[in-house]
């Protein structure tokens, strides 16, 4: 198996496209190396520490960290996405909804995920 068959990696590679389009096309140039370039970086950290993590497996706390770590820039990443919202950076509200929607959804998954890993027998 590989970490391209997670939900999770599939559903944070998804965003990285979503939010990197988001970000060159739907916001002000001033942004782009600004919020717009600490929200690339934080989603694309996502994606990359999943694998990571994954990377890692035959330790479980290790695999663990890796995805708590995964959880962190998730959420960082929601923040960084309502930061552009609040100062109506950007103002697509259907799109900041969506995106919105989906870090949530993939914050629940990874939290899953983790007790997953954490209540499985480990021999490795």
């Amino acid at each position: 198996m590989s970490y391209k068959n997670l939900e999770i990696w599939k559903l944070a590679d998804e965003l990285v496209t979503e939010i990197h389009d988001m970000t060159l096309t739907k916001l002000p140039k001033f942004e782009m190396f600004e919020e717009g370039s600490q929200i690339r970086r934080s989603s694309k950290s996502v994606k990359a520490t999943i694998v990571e993590g994954y990377g890692r497996k035959r330790y479980k706390a290790e695999f663990i960290k890796f995805l708590v770590y995964s959880l962190g820039s998730n959420d960082e990443t929601i923040d960084h996405l309502e930061n552009l919202f609040k100062t109506k950076s950007l103002e697509d509200e259907s799109l900041y909804n969506y995106l919105h929607g989906k870090l949530e959804i993939l914050g629940k998954k990874i939290n899953l995920f983790i007790q997953g890993v954490d209540n499985t027998d480990w021999e490795k």
